[in-house]
């Protein structure tokens, strides 16, 4: 058994197609480093591609839930899943959004104690019953969804992201992917404001 949680090596960024090799580049420019699920899904360059054209059409198109919204789904969902990856970079992304410092915390540890609003909580009960118990699913649960204000499409992206991050927590898991250190303390304290 190895120690080791890595297990499968990153690939040196000169030895990506020209296309991955830009977008890692200008995820470092814009956040100064390369998060390693980056370079650990880019050594299957299709699949990467897949990976993150999915991602982004979930995470980055405009609907009914907002940024901060969609990275508690994360973080709730990847503690499930027993993802570290996941739970401490999205955590970082969630601390950012929300500027909320203690609520990844509350979220990886236990939703039910976190500081939500009912619309939050009823998001995050919805996720978490797609997350892990999907056959589960039933239409009093996309009712209790619409009693705080979401709609069947909103439903839907709530379900989705739950569904695409269990796929990447067990890839995470899969390749023993560990968090970048830098995601560790984003958000966790204030910026100081540039004269």
């Amino acid at each position: 058994m190895s120690t080791s949680p890595d297990r499968y090596p990153l690939p040196a960024l000169d030895s990506l197609p020209d296309d991955l090799r830009e977008k890692i580049l200008a995820v470092q420019e814009k956040s100064g480093f390369v998060p390693n699920v980056f370079l650990k899904l880019a050594r299957r360059p299709d699949e990467c591609r897949a990976f993150f054209a999915y991602h982004d059409a979930l995470m980055l198109r405009e609907n009914g839930l907002s940024k901060g919204e969609k990275e508690m789904i994360v973080v709730a969902t990847s503690a499930a899943n027993d993802c570290l990856y996941c739970v401490v970079a999205h955590g970082a992304l969630l601390r950012i959004f929300e500027k909320a410092p203690l609520l990844a915390d509350q979220l990886a540890t236990n939703w039910r104690k976190a500081a939500l609003s009912p619309r939050q909580r009823a998001m995050i009960a919805f996720a978490m019953k797609v997350a892990t118990a999907s056959g589960a699913l039933e239409d009093a649960d996309f009712a209790a969804l619409r009693e705080h204000g979401f709609s069947d499409e909103d439903a839907w992206d709530i379900g989705a992201i739950a569904a695409f991050f269990a796929l990447s927590n067990r890839m995470a898991n899969l390749s023993g992917m560990m968090p970048n250190p830098e995601f560790y303390l984003m958000g966790r304290v204030p910026r100081e404001k540039k004269a």
